[in-house]
């Protein structure tokens, strides 16, 4: 009596896992050296599948459901035993229980940066991160491709190999965008559902389903970030004239000054003193195929050169010295550059003489 009971102790007669954590995606029961027996009561919970492995080969699969089983619902493993119809003999098997629901908030993100050619900014490297959700969707291929011999699996476990997926896919999918940096922020929805259809094919080459994927950030470098936003600023600084810009950068300069009064104040003040000249020096330049121009003889203002007035004060602008070009102040008598008479009517015949004439052209006078 005794070793019947010993014997009948070592039988499982009631299968299920009772799953109570948040990360598992398969558990083995622990049959061990026991023996399952035929006619063994299997209960599969919802979320749940139940694996038979036989010698390492995938038998039969449950769904959701109590079962209680016999040869005719493990076609699988009676083909493999070569168990004949109505086996009622205790048999030996490894049991794994998937997990079939949703696995949510699984974070995904570039380890490194996304190296691609911007169409505005050149190239640059980006860095992007999200969110993402996947279950089993086919029990005995994620068993054969992932799992193996493994008697607990967690998401943990894969979390690595499915963020290389999932980085790999979308880098690609980035470089091939031809989004600019600038605009991607209006893109990340348009971006997320491309790359879940991009990636539904890898996933279910290891018998999941990626059922959601969300694109939260891409950023640019540090370095790249800081260009920008002096970018910015200059457009708040100036609005594009220049003058204003110099004035900014000035202002930029001074305040930060204030908040370093010792040594590296002043260099701050020389470096914006010397920037400010720089720009300086570049409005003073004429553009290239510009008017020449010249200064008003009485008030200094800039006049194309040749002008008879100046359309500032009105006031006549002479003529040029005939021996050496030099501009002339109105009613000069003498070239302020060589020196040249600069007689204006012939002492004889009162005629209009050529500047640096030394005879009268309508006379002959001497006009020395």
């Amino acid at each position: 009596m005794v070793l019947k009971n010993f014997v009948k102790s070592q039988l499982v007669e009631v299968i299920e896992w009772l799953d109570d954590s948040t990360d598992t995606l398969v558990y083995r029961f622990p049959v061990a050296g026991q023996e399952i027996k035929m006619g063994a009561q299997l209960t599969v919970r919802a979320g749940q599948l139940a694996v038979f492995v036989n010698e390492g080969r995938i038998a039969d699969t449950f769904e959701p459901g109590r079962h209680r089983l016999a040869t005719r619902n493990m076609p699988t493993l009676t083909k493999l035993l070569s168990w004949e119809h109505g086996f009622t003999s205790p048999f030996k098997a490894e049991i794994y229980f998937v997990s079939a629901r949703q696995f949510t908030d699984q974070k995904w993100g570039t380890s490194n940066s996304v190296m691609m050619r911007d169409p505005e900014l050149g190239p640059i490297r980006l860095r992007a991160f999200g969110i993402y959700s996947f279950k089993v969707r086919d029990a005995a291929r994620f068993m054969t491709n992932i799992v193996s011999a493994e008697g607990h699996y967690t998401t943990d476990e894969i979390a690595g190999q499915l963020r290389r997926l999932i980085v790999s896919g979308f880098s690609d999918l980035l470089a091939e965008s031809n989004i600019p940096a600038l605009d991607l922020a209006a893109q990340y929805d348009e971006l997320s559902d491309t790359a879940k259809i991009k990636l539904d094919k890898e996933f279910e080459r290891h018998g999941l389903e990626l059922t959601k994927l969300y694109v939260e950030n891409i950023s640019l470098p540090p370095e790249v970030e800081k260009m920008l936003d002096k970018r910015t600023s200059t457009s708040m600084g100036g609005g594009g004239d220049l003058n204003k810009f110099t004035q900014f950068q000035a202002a930029q300069a001074m305040e930060a000054a204030a908040k370093n009064p010792g040594g590296a104040a002043g260099v701050g003040i020389g470096a914006g003193m010397a920037m400010g000249n720089a720009m300086a020096s570049s409005l003073a330049k004429p553009r290239a195929g510009a008017p020449a121009t010249a200064s008003c003889v009485k008030c200094s203002q800039p006049i194309q050169d040749a002008a008879p007035f100046c359309q500032h004060c009105g006031t006549p602008q002479g003529s040029t010295c005939g021996k050496c070009q030099t501009k002339l102040p109105a009613e000069a008598k003498f070239c302020p550059n060589c020196g040249t008479r600069q007689s204006s009517t012939c002492s004889k015949c009162e005629s209009p003489l050529t500047p640096g004439a030394k005879f009268c052209s309508s006379c002959g006078t001497a006009s020395g």
